[in-house]
């Protein structure tokens, strides 16, 4: 069982439903999934860095990604309605909580000058997004073999009603969180 399920269960549960008052274990928030997505706009032009973006966004997550296409043509940008230009996967179950526990304790602590993440993503519904630069803070990636750092968004979805539910089970998962708003 993935370690941060096991510490739902046991712990955060038990703390929220006393923090927040919740008198039903189902009322209590959760999360839903995981996505992770890299935009590529160079993949236009280079079709080999979409490959490149898949296979390193397969390495992390451990799950192959899928290509994500064009809604729509722009010409100042040579794009054309169906032309691939990044790529992401959907987390859930264990493998949402194994990426969760990774992103947490292994690739936030590793970015230089890392002061904690904003306590101000949250989009208002429970859903808080995070925007990381390089590919390189996860320890699955080998810096030697990257041709070209990419970006990457990761947006958790939880079942809060409010962001301050979700912000307190993120705070009780371990999420980092800077003083500053």
């Amino acid at each position: 069982m993935a370690r941060l399920l096991d510490r739902y269960r046991s712990d955060i549960v038990p703390e929220m439903m006393s923090r927040f008052g919740y008198s039903n274990l189902h009322q209590v928030p959760r999360l839903e999934k995981i996505v992770v997505n890299m935009g590529i706009g160079e993949a236009v032009a280079e079709s080999k860095l979409l490959d490149d973006a898949m296979d390193e966004l397969a390495l992390i997550v451990g799950q192959r990604p899928a290509r994500t296409l064009a809604r729509r043509s722009v010409s100042e940008f040579k794009l054309r309605e169906g032309n691939p230009v990044g790529c992401r996967v959907t987390l859930r179950g264990r493998m949402m909580y194994e990426f969760l526990d990774r992103l947490i304790n292994v690739a936030l602590p590793s970015i230089r000058d890392f002061r904690g993440v904003s306590p101000g993503s949250f989009d208002g519904s429970g859903n808080y997004n995070i925007g990381l630069q390089e590919q390189i803070v996860f320890a699955e990636i080998d810096v030697d073999k990257v041709k070209r750092t990419q970006g990457m968004d990761i947006a958790i979805v939880t079942s809060a009603r409010s962001d301050e539910a979700a912000r307190e089970l993120l705070a009780l998962f371990g999420m980092p969180f800077s003083r500053r708003s």
